[in-house]
């Protein structure tokens, strides 16, 4: 007899899912703390780890260089004693504002129901 599961031929791909790309760009926690830092334009770095909680300077020079490497941050070092770097949104940053608002607005309205379903979840031992 031939296995059903045979025939059934994967139509979702981790490489060309649009959900994935994204998540695989944003989903760093500090990522998106520095989204929301720079939203409002240009900071110096010193200015970024202070108003982010807890990110040590290591994960905020990672985050900013591969946030650099993706198109969505600009470093711009300012020719000084001591030299002064700032970081912006490019234009293609920008671009991810409105819906990394929208995701925000959505975990405002439903996050206390996300929690509810992890309790009643965690209650029944994982299983209904």
């Amino acid at each position: 007899m031939t296995d059903p599961m045979q025939k059934i031929r994967p139509d979702i791909s981790i490489q060309a899912c649009g959900y994935s790309r994204v998540f695989e760009i944003i989903s760093n926690k500090w990522a998106g703390l520095v989204f929301y830092a720079l939203e409002d334009g240009s900071l110096r770095y010193g200015e970024i780890r202070r108003r982010i909680e807890g990110i040590s300077q290591k994960m905020l020079t990672q985050t900013l260089r591969h946030l650099e490497r993706d198109g969505l941050v600009r470093r711009e070092v300012i020719p000084s004693i001591p030299p002064v770097v700032d970081y912006c949104l490019t234009p293609l940053g920008e671009t991810l504002i409105a819906p990394m608002r929208e995701l925000k607005q959505w975990t405002m309205s439903n996050y206390s129901r996300v929690e509810q379903a992890r309790e009643e979840y965690d209650r029944l031992g994982g299983q209904e």
